[in-house]
């Protein structure tokens, strides 16, 4: 079969789903990123690519905080509104109900599987967007959505987004164990 060339603007996918949390203006502001990462192991550092003409930036450079919120089904059409509109034009704090970790300054959503409470390391500038590398300081979840002490996607009832077709989808079934069902072909 013999590849074709589709253009330039292709993704990775899928994407998670997250609301990136930050104190904008004196208030809390969450809006819907899919380009979330984790780039380092230790310390735990994850990876976030927002638009500079967003708001949420604004705050996570002022103090130096934010939060990655890892929504449920149930939370899509709030978190689909997330990224419709802007803190600029609507006071999105009312949306969730927040809480907040030990920096007192990254706003988390109490309705999400897991929130993640960052500290921002450094921003890199890219042509449209910023990408901001946090270290996460912790991570909240319930027992309900650990299965051996450990989030399960399952239970967590998290989607994923796909780009350019702009998509969300459900999380499938497990498909295998990572770094133990290539084992075979290793020792061949």
């Amino acid at each position: 079969m013999e590849k074709i060339n589709i253009g330039s603007n292709a993704f990775v996918y899928p994407m998670p789903v997250s609301l990136v949390g930050a104190i904008v203006d004196g208030r809390p502001n969450f809006m819907a990123v899919g380009w979330v990462c984790r780039v380092n192991r230790t310390p735990p550092i994850i990876a976030v690519a927002i638009n500079q003409r967003h708001l949420t930036p604004k705050g996570i450079q002022e103090h130096r905080t934010f939060s990655v919120n890892f929504p449920g089904l149930d939370l899509m059409e709030k978190t689909d509104y997330c990224g419709l509109v802007s803190g600029r034009e609507k006071d999105k704090s009312g949306i969730f109900e927040i809480f907040y970790g030990e920096l007192k300054t990254a706003p988390m959503i109490q309705e999400c599987p897991l929130c993640l409470e960052c500290k921002l390391l450094q921003i890199v500038p890219l042509p449209t967007n910023s990408l901001f590398l946090g270290e996460i300081v912790a991570a909240f979840t319930e027992d309900r959505f650990l299965t051996n002490g450990k989030p399960d996607i399952q239970k967590m009832k998290s989607f994923v987004l796909t780009m350019p077709d702009n998509n969300y989808w459900k999380v499938g079934e497990h498909a295998g164990h990572a770094w133990s069902i290539g084992r075979k072909l290793k020792q061949e």
